[in-house]
């Protein structure tokens, strides 16, 4: 037996001594480029991982935040974004920037544009989804690493295996920004619960095998998760929701803070907040939100529906109700969701009272917003929820599930005054719609004000602030 287990051992040796050879070669040879940058730069550099930094949603306006504040705190440091964009220059990104969410980067900041973010794409990976994105994260991690050596890596996007590659073989100091976690013990509950969700098929949860199997591949692909995101010098949050799963998963208290990510509701704040005419028996619920399948548009339908079977009774019912739907349509599949909910309209027979407005234009959002009563949010533990704080600086009550980021850090008391309302059942949307609009005019408006005071706390001021502040003890490492 041994004359069998010796060469095996041997041979695991050898290989492993070869791999831990070419693995301190290659932290050499990238520490060797770092040297050769900081030579001919003469300074520390900061680079952002942000494969999509080309789109317009809230974790792009968080990277331009952060830029912005860290240029004008650091003018000794020099910056770079690593993007997966094609087509577009540096110059136009910052142009598209400027346009969506009116910022202007004090200095130049450097792009450097990865060719395979194909890799790290959903539709790449029809089965084993997760896994097959976080090994594709690892390679384009690899592409950009190989392309620049920054002295601090900041990972904006949730990839966190990228982490261990740029602080291992990279030599750096790496940051990372959560905005949601890649697996948490809320999906590994709906699975062990045999839950039917949009990201547990049917087929799945009606199985018990299947079930299984998948909580096992879950449980496996959290500890890989957790050992990576545990690489991370420094952690920031979205919410106390994400807080909560990111300790479970990469345990690491001491290196981790909530940093709200700001929402830009300046726009909104010059709608004034007036008192409703009694006389004004109409009433409209308004939905913002893009048609994907976690929003839940159907829960707002079936609400709906119940809300109007309370209200039939009454003198003024059904025709004094109307429930909008504004939302953006990013592809064939999301026009196809809209058309089944048309069709579920006209199933529960509500047609006549839900309108659909798709891919509107922000003055046109603007009014849904002032002309509403009710914004209504149905996302299962969204977390953050920056659509919740549109409507609340707008003057709307706001009506959002109750949990993750609405139930944790928005629809909060704030100065002890209530700032809205939640729900998580048709049932009880419903009873929370009509209590809404049972108040009198003179207690909606008490809401809408305790609401729009309380977004101040989600501001690109406060956002600002709260970065420089986590990021302080690596940048001051990097500027002595």
């Amino acid at each position: 037996m041994w004359s069998l287990v010796a060469p095996c051992a041997v041979l695991s040796l050898l290989l492993t001594l070869t791999l831990l050879l070419v693995l301190l070669g290659l932290r050499l040879w990238l520490q060797g480029r770092r040297k050769a940058r900081w030579a001919r730069d003469g300074g520390p550099s900061v680079a952002f991982f942000h494969p999509y930094c080309n789109a317009g949603g809230g974790g792009e306006r968080v990277l331009w935040c952060s830029l912005r504040a860290l240029m004008n705190r650091y003018p000794g440091v020099s910056f770079v974004v690593y993007t997966g964009d094609q087509g577009v220059t540096g110059e136009q990104i910052l142009e598209g920037a400027q346009q969506r969410f009116n910022i202007t980067l004090p200095r130049p900041v450097a792009f450097v544009f990865l060719r395979r973010r194909s890799v790290v794409e959903a539709s790449s990976y029809p089965h084993f989804t997760l896994l097959g994105q976080s090994a594709g994260s690892m390679f384009l991690g690899w592409e950009a690493l190989t392309a620049f050596v920054p002295d601090l890596y900041v990972d904006s996007m949730g990839y966190a295996f990228t982490l261990p590659i740029f602080r291992y073989l990279g030599g750096c100091k790496v940051a990372s920004y959560v905005h949601y976690p890649t697996v948490s013990t809320d999906m590994l509950s709906v699975v062990r619960e045999r839950n039917p969700r949009f990201n547990n098929a049917d087929f799945i949860s009606r199985n018990p095998l299947l079930s299984t199997v998948k909580v096992v591949y879950y449980c496996c692909f959290a500890l890989l998760y957790g050992l990576a995101g545990s690489c991370s010098d420094v952690v920031m949050v979205n919410s106390t929701w994400t807080l909560g799963h990111i300790l479970a998963l990469w345990r690491s208290p001491s290196r981790t803070s909530i940093v709200y990510p700001p929402c830009d509701v300046r726009a909104f704040l010059d709608i004034p907040l007036e008192e409703e005419d009694e006389e004004d028996k109409g009433h409209t619920i308004v939905s913002v939100g893009q048609f994907r399948p976690e929003k839940d548009h159907q829960l707002q339908i079936k609400a709906f529906r119940k809300l109007l079977e309370r209200k039939g009774e009454e003198p003024v019912g059904r025709e004094s109700l109307q429930l909008v739907l504004v939302g953006g349509c990013r592809n064939q599949e999301d026009e196809e969701r809209v058309q089944m909910l048309r069709g579920l309209c006209q199933e529960l027979g509500v047609a006549d009272c839900v309108k659909f407005k798709l891919n509107i234009p922000f003055e046109e959002l603007k009014r849904e917003l002032v002309n509403a009563t009710i914004g209504l949010h149905t996302m299962w533990n969204e977390h953050f929820g920056i659509g919740v704080v549109e409507c609340m600086a707008a003057g709307t009550i706001v009506l959002a599930h109750k949990s993750g980021g609405p139930k944790l850090d928005i629809v909060v008391p704030y100065n002890d005054r209530q700032t809205g309302f939640l729900a998580d059942s048709e049932d009880s949307y419903a009873a929370a719609m009509e209590t809404i609009l049972a108040l009198s005019p003179a207690a909606r408006l008490e809401i809408r004000r305790a609401a729009r005071e309380s977004v101040s706390r989600f501001s690109d001021q406060e956002f600002e602030a709260c970065f420089l502040a986590a990021t302080e003890s690596l940048m001051s490492q990097l500027t002595l």
